[in-house]
């Protein structure tokens, strides 16, 4: 969790984990972040090998590429292969671009 902390403060937007508190949500663009599923590598009946499955959601009011560009220079910087979707939030008149991408747990 350290290190995926490190990589978002260096995208240098807001961000929280799942969600931010009630009334709490900074203004577009900002981040939340989870860590839903694992994909660990077993071995001799054991987890030999922790990986975690990441979720980066960038959250914008507008299709917003200067804030993907900010997401995708620091994962770029970090070697990190990602995927990449994006869908519009009626409900919540926002656009989120999700990254999802695994990650070693150190």
């Amino acid at each position: 969790m350290e290190k995926i902390t490190m990589i978002l403060e260096k995208i240098g937007l807001p961000f929280a984990y799942d969600h931010f508190a009630e009334e709490e949500s900074p203004n577009p663009p900002f981040i939340c972040y989870l860590i839903p599923n694992s994909d660990n590598f077993s071995a001799d009946g054991r987890v030999y090998y922790k990986i975690n499955e990441i979720h980066i959601e960038l959250y914008t009011d507008c299709k917003d590429l200067s804030a993907e560009q900010k997401v995708e220079a620091v994962l770029d910087g970090y070697g990190i292969f990602y995927e990449k979707t994006e869908v519009w939030i009626e409900s919540e008149n926002l656009y989120e671009v999700l990254y999802t991408f695994e990650m070693e747990v150190n």
